[in-house]
């Protein structure tokens, strides 16, 4: 895994990096593979260039049974998702990959019955990935009724196919119109029994291959005095230890100056600290990837974010990154003062 971390003792540095999270709850949302073959792309005239076919995931099935936490999954791993896209459109997606250069190299494409006035092109659709030699694969996501209708319930929203009927209606609808897709299907995932992460571990199960699903953490150092972090997942207090403030040679630099660092980390209790909480996040760390979290942030603080949370978040994120983490720091009020 590539480490986006990199330690600097340079004075007076400041490290700023963007960090995103994402999160599904398949309560409240509805809602094989390609070695090397090549493709012709647009027009066939002489001199084309011949790329890569991107691999292809159709996911469909029941409105509340996990589209989008399926697909949200599938993105996480990497892939390119378009959500709602009309079954015309498909190969026409396919075919942008195909020109990206690799940059586009697996699709996945939510089809569902929100899009119902183009779902009779679907067929249409696959026979045509079918004559271009596109690898693709259906993954179906499947509930039994009362399932269905109690999410519903929970989120209050009609099924989009009951019009003036009941929920019950909607799913009767819907069930036979998929009906010939979810015979098509590769892969049938049954949601009725499970939670947002368990559905999240069949697809990482699916997609993942062999590799572990990834954990990126953002170590954010911060000063009490200007607020907790909104976004932080667990927070640190490094005021335990002596404040370099008090200390006159020290003040004007921050916790990315060598002599400042050092200050901080030859306090009893300091090296203690990083060993021990570098332990503990191994073990969340752990839990976090059984969960489906893919994201973290620590949030590192110390009376004004300047010395001692600085120098401890370079210390801890060089941990995580050499522990596989992928791992970039923020200093949110260095330089603050």
């Amino acid at each position: 895994m590539s480490e986006h971390h990199k330690p600097t003792g340079e004075r007076d540095q400041q490290a700023q990096e963007t960090h995103k999270k994402t999160g599904e709850d398949l309560t409240q949302q509805d809602a094989s593979q390609n070695d090397g073959a090549q493709v012709s792309t647009g027009s066939d005239t002489a001199g084309a260039t011949e790329a890569a076919i991107p691999e292809l995931v159709i996911i469909s099935g029941m409105s509340g049974a996990g589209r989008s936490t399926a697909a949200k999954c599938l993105e996480d791993l990497g892939w390119f998702v378009v959500d709602n896209l009309p079954p015309a459109l498909i190969p026409t997606m396919v075919e942008l990959g195909a020109r990206s250069q690799g940059n586009v190299a697996r699709i996945a494409v939510v089809v569902d019955v929100r899009g119902r006035r183009f779902f009779d092109n679907l067929r249409e659709s696959l026979s045509d990935l079918d004559t271009r030699g596109v690898t693709r694969r259906i993954v179906f996501l499947e509930s039994s009724d009362d399932a269905l209708v109690r999410r519903f319930e929970s989120v209050r929203r009609p099924h989009p196919l009951q019009g003036d009927g009941r929920i019950v209606d909607g799913i009767a609808a819907e069930r036979e119109l998929l009906r010939e897709l979810r015979g098509d299907a590769d892969l049938v995932i049954d949601t009725s029994s499970l939670n947002v992460h368990e559905l999240r571990a069949k697809m990482d199960a699916q997609f993942a291959g062999e590799e572990e699903p990834e954990l990126r953490a953002t170590v954010m150092s911060f000063g009490f005095k200007y607020g907790l972090p909104v976004d932080a997942d667990l927070v640190v207090d490094m005021r335990f230890l002596p404040n370099p403030h008090w200390v006159p040679e020290l003040r004007p630099y921050t916790g990315l100056n060598e002599e400042v660092s050092a200050y901080v980390f030859n306090q009893p209790g300091a090296k203690e600290f990083i060993d021990r909480y570098s332990e503990l996040l191994q073990l969340v760390a752990a839990g976090y990837r059984r969960e489906g979290k893919r994201y973290v942030t620590i949030a590192v603080g110390c009376t004004g974010g300047k010395h001692r949370s600085v120098a401890t978040s370079e210390k801890l994120a060089a941990r995580l990154a050499s522990q596989g983490v992928e791992t970039v720091v923020v200093h949110r009020d260095m330089g603050r003062e």
